[in-house]
């Protein structure tokens, strides 16, 4: 069986193998066709896939495989040129684009959501989400260290002593506790607060202060939070902008599967804020956890606080986003490729 790997044409990462994930399925038995350039976004040369087994391929040549990888939903057109009966991998966000599953029955095409994987133990190495996030959640506070305009550590110099940067993090999941770590370990005074309440000694394992909100949920069952009640939202909502203003980075992470990101600071809030103060919101992608997030984008408010709409922070880290997919769909197929045989 032949699986294809093709060119997308965005300006985003990750790819969907790397040459040493086309190693790996070849050693399952497939016959791996890349197109050419298919690497460029993560710096990989069509020689490095290659010299690990590929064959390098013309587009049509590679969306006609049997198996389709990609790392994000293709266009209408991208479709069409898949053979009917084709299997498709790839991040489809199924519950948000109905439109897109419609074309999937049209073109007689299975696919597998990667992004819709179970927070299970038995998946782990399969959760696209989970090591996405990760690296999110670290470049998060890279690009609030770069807006900020100042050190996250504190010091003590001859010419004087300014203390450390205040981060506070909305939400203790994977990318979360991401931030939290990257953020102590630059020398920031750290807090998180998260609805589930079983998370806080997570929280403080990575050195950080736990917030806790006035009404939390109970202990999660599948590893995501669950939408609130209005009640329970705004008694949190009015926590999370009491923190806020006492804050310079407000780091957001607020996400529901398959629903669009609940509102956690409003204008108000935000207006509270000191100037030069930070709001990095990483649930941008699906509408954004404040009133002022504009995806996409970095603004400044009237009260020069700057908040960052990036939509794919683990994708500014190309060549570790296309290393963890490409492992995540190969231990996928591993599991589907028992006897090695393609």
């Amino acid at each position: 069986m032949d699986i294809g790997v093709p060119y997308e044409q965005l300006e985003q990462a990750p790819v969907a193998a790397t040459p040493q994930s086309v190693e790996k399925l070849i050693s399952l038995g497939y016959t791996v066709r890349v197109e050419r350039g298919a690497g460029a976004l993560a710096h990989i040369p069509d020689d490095d896939y290659r010299e690990a087994g590929a064959h390098l391929v013309d587009e049509e040549a590679a969306w006609g495989c049997q198996v389709v990888l990609t790392a994000h939903a293709p266009s209408n057109r991208e479709l069409s040129l898949m053979r009917r009966g084709a299997t498709l991998i790839s991040r489809l966000d199924p519950a948000r684009r109905p439109g897109l599953l419609e074309n999937l029955r049209a073109r007689d095409l299975t696919a597998l959501a990667m992004d819709a994987v179970p927070r299970l133990s038995r998946a782990q190495a399969m959760d696209v989400l989970s090591s996405q996030a990760n690296l999110a959640g670290y470049r998060a506070v890279i690009e609030a260290a770069a807006h900020l305009g100042r050190l996250f550590s504190g010091q003590v110099t001859a010419a004087g002593k300014f203390p450390p940067a205040t981060v506070y993090v909305i939400g203790a999941g994977v990318a979360g506790l991401s931030a939290i770590g990257t953020a102590c370990s630059l020398g920031a005074q750290v807090r998180g607060s998260d609805v589930r309440p079983e998370v806080a000694d997570q929280v403080r394992s990575m050195g950080a202060q736990f917030v806790p909100l006035p009404s939390a949920q109970e202990v999660s069952s599948d590893g995501y939070a669950k939408e609130m009640s209005a009640d329970q939202a705004s008694a949190a909502n009015a926590l999370y902008a009491q923190q806020a203003a006492e804050s310079d980075v407000v780091i957001t992470t607020a996400s529901i599967p398959g629903r669009r990101a609940p509102v956690l600071l409003d204008r108000s809030a935000i207006e509270a804020m000191r100037p030069g103060s930070v709001i990095i919101d990483m649930a941008a992608a699906t509408g954004g956890n404040t009133k002022l997030t504009v995806p996409g984008q970095v603004v400044t408010t009237d009260g020069d606080v700057t908040i960052v709409g990036h939509t794919d922070l683990a994708g500014m880290l190309p060549a570790q986003a296309t290393q963890l997919y490409g492992r995540n769909i190969v231990n996928l197929l591993g599991l589907i490729t028992p006897h090695k045989d393609g």
